[in-house]
This record gives structure tokens, C-alpha cells and sequence, in this order.
């Protein structure tokens, strides 16, 4: 009875702690979801982005 005993615990205590580990990895994953800041540093004049050119009219 040890025989199968001992070796089927062994292997359910290693899947609830992969599983455990996976469930946690990727809740940790996917709860990155934040958008980083923009740098609004460079000269506003001279930048095109964040700007509506229109060309010369």
C-alpha cells in the first residue's frame, strides 16, 4: 500500500504547488495593465506630436 501511497501523495503536494505557482504567475501578469506617463518635456512649438498641423494656409 506504501508502495503507491507515498509516491501519489508526493505527486498531488508537487501539482498544487505548480498549479498554485501558475495561478498566482499569471494573475501577477495580467495585473500589469497601467499605461506608462507621457513625457511632456521637449519644446511644444517645435513638437508635431500632440499637435494638429494644418500645413501653410
Amino acid at each position: 500500500m506504501t508502495k503507491f501511497l507515498v509516491p501519489g501523495v508526493v505527486s498531488a503536494v508537487a501539482g498544487i504547488v505548480l498549479g498554485a505557482a501558475a495561478v498566482f504567475g499569471a494573475t501577477a501578469a495580467a495585473a500589469d495593465n497601467t499605461r506608462p506617463e507621457i513625457d511632456r518635456s521637449g519644446n511644444a512649438p517645435s513638437s508635431i506630436l500632440n499637435q494638429v498641423e494644418y500645413g501653410s494656409r
